[in-house]
């Protein structure tokens, strides 16, 4: 344990010995006190719900109210609600209206989990629940109520981690790889149809057959970019191919993803969901995932938290039936979840809920309505706490009576109680250790015992500094990854073109010297030539001039001697 976790545990220790003192002065006080009448056992219906709820380890929500709706209903503190611990990987639901005590139930059972030494993941999407960090302040009307109730109200505050998305906002950063996340959730961020989404698939399926490690979006981004170039747009061919149009529309919403910051989600150091299964001095670690910064992204974040359950699944071995659950995960606003999600989306969803108790994980869906859930996945939860629904248009009522049909027979007429709880109630059926729904039981909720009130900024940053998980996964990492590899690989190719041009220019270069070469002999060739016919040419014509001379110096002397010998010749 870190130094910086001493003054909490004196904390924890101070209160521990504060409740042990006045349980002391309690029995002194007792063993003082005449004997009191024991009080009387429950009787009729109340009688079955106190049996229907006893387990022999329990996760304590309320106390059953015994009245008549919309009037005085009156606590009976000695018909306990809550759920069998080691029925928790059933699954459960939290559903109610806005202002009806959804947030500080939910924050009741991630402390009472806490103290039974169970780990609870919690999204904390407006900022409500980093209170727990903080011990809860006395208020005179949270004692009465508490005491109405049998709850032994104490200010605790509880081991607290705080995480972020990327480290948007306060808390530890939780990333993840693009690899890790895997193309079917990728879709869902990205808004992808069903083709685009099987095109996605294709390009995950090649990286991975290259070795070429997708880590954040620009790994993304490359290899797509090179599946649609001229080097590499044949890759795909035996396997499908993927259309520019498709890689377009890919490329386009990975950009609108980066202009959101969802960028900063995925990379290194990868996030291992098994650092959300810690306890600390025998208590659970209750994890709080600040999303306030990113409340205005709701489908993104939800995919997110889709992503750590499904990796919990993958790397949390077989535990079967367990006395307790090795984590609670509890998804807030989970209508955001489902909303626009794909068949495919949504058979994931429903499988990995249906395997992962088998992990020892519960998981409890927090949301307005059960409407909200889809029927595939509602069937899976077994724990039901619905506070108030409101019914103020037909389809409000049909959702009404939808949600009160799901309930086992009771004597209540639910349709009417569901939209008169009060604040602080709701109806509740949990699976016993049997297996078997419980009686219904409309109960008044248990208090928290943190701070109801957000933690300040300066609590929050103490519990960050403090935490392990800071310097693990504080810092970003840029490894060696697809980008890095294609943009090498596309240096050599550029380099290889550039030396072939070369070889290809110098080869130019030889064959027009060639020419060159070959132009010039041919002109040598005919210089020669026509010097030849000149010199035959003239030596042709001074034969013939010496022949004509020849031929008239030998007429001359003919004629001259001819005159000589005749006497002809001139004096």
């Amino acid at each position: 344990m870190s130094d910086a976790s001493t003054p909490e545990l004196a904390r924890l220790r101070e209160a521990a010995a504060a409740a042990q003192k006045a349980l002391e002065e309690a029995e002194r006080a007792a063993e003082r006190a005449p004997a009191e009448e024991p009080a009387e056992a429950p009787e009729g219906y109340a009688a079955q719900v106190a049996a229907g709820y006893a387990a022999e380890a329990t996760l304590p929500l309320g106390a059953l109210l015994e009245g008549e709706p919309g009037g005085e209903a009156t606590p009976n503190p000695q018909v306990q609600v809550g759920f069998a611990l080691s029925m928790l990987n059933r699954h459960g639901l939290v559903a109610g209206a806005t202002g009806t005590g959804k947030t500080k139930t939910l924050q009741g059972m991630a402390e009472g989990l806490s103290l039974a030494g169970v780990p609870v993941f919690l999204a904390d999407i407006k900022g409500d629940l980093s209170g727990l960090a903080v011990p809860g302040a006395d208020n005179p009307k949270v004692a009465e109520r508490a005491a109405s109730i049998g709850q032994d109200w104490t200010p605790t505050q509880y081991p607290v981690e705080f995480y972020s998305l990327g480290g948007i906002g306060k808390g530890v950063p939780i990333r993840t790889t693009v690899s890790d996340f895997g193309p079917l959730l990728m879709s869902k961020v990205l808004g992808l149809n069903e083709t685009q989404e099987s095109s996605l698939s294709l390009i995950f399926h090649w990286a991975d057959k290259q070795g070429l490690a997708l880590l954040d979006l620009k790994d993304l981004q490359s290899v797509i970019a090179y599946l649609t170039s001229d080097e590499g747009k044949g890759e795909l061919k035996g396997i499908g191919g993927v259309s520019a149009a498709t890689a377009g529309v890919i490329l386009r919403e990975i950009v609108g993803l980066e202009g959101q910051g969802a960028d900063v989600f995925f990379g290194e150091p990868a996030f291992a969901t098994s650092d959300l299964i810690a306890t600390r001095d025998d208590l659970g670690v209750l994890s709080v995932l600040e999303l306030p910064a990113v409340q205005d992204r709701p489908q993104l974040f939800s995919t997110f938290l889709m992503w750590l359950l499904a990796d919990l699944f993958q790397e949390l071995p077989e535990v079967g039936d367990a006395d307790r659950p090795k984590l609670v995960f509890f998804f807030d606003e989970a209508h955001l979840l489902f909303a626009d999600a794909s068949k495919d989306f949504l058979q994931q969803v429903v499988q990995t809920v249906r395997l992962i108790r088998s992990k020892g994980v519960g998981v409890f869906f927090v949301t307005q309505s059960p409407k909200d859930v889809p029927a595939d996945v509602l069937a899976q939860l077994g724990n039901r706490v619905q506070h108030a629904l409101r019914a103020f248009t037909p389809d409000d009522a049909t959702a009404l009576r939808a949600a009160a049909r799901t309930f086992p027979t009771s004597p209540y007429d639910l349709e009417r109680l569901l939209q008169e709880l009060g604040t602080g109630e709701a109806v509740v059926t949990v699976l016993t250790e049997k297996g078997a729904p419980s009686p219904v039981a409309w109960t008044r909720v248990r208090a928290p015992q943190a701070s109801m009130d957000p933690a300040d900024d300066a609590e929050i940053d103490r519990v960050v500094a403090a935490s392990p998980g800071q310097a693990r996964y504080g810092t970003p990492v840029d490894a060696e990854s697809a980008f890095e590899l294609l943009q090498a690989k596309a240096q050599e190719q550029a380099a290889g073109r550039e030396a072939a041009a070369g070889s290809a220019t110098a080869a130019e270069d030889e064959r027009e010297l060639a020419k060159e070469r070959a132009r010039l002999e041919k002109e040598a060739a005919t210089r020669e030539r026509a010097q030849a016919r000149h010199k035959e040419q003239t030596t042709r014509e001074r034969n013939r001039v010496v022949t004509s001379l020849a031929r008239t110096a030998g007429t001359v002397i003919v004629r001259e001697l001819t005159r000589s010998l005749f006497g002809t010749r001139r004096r």
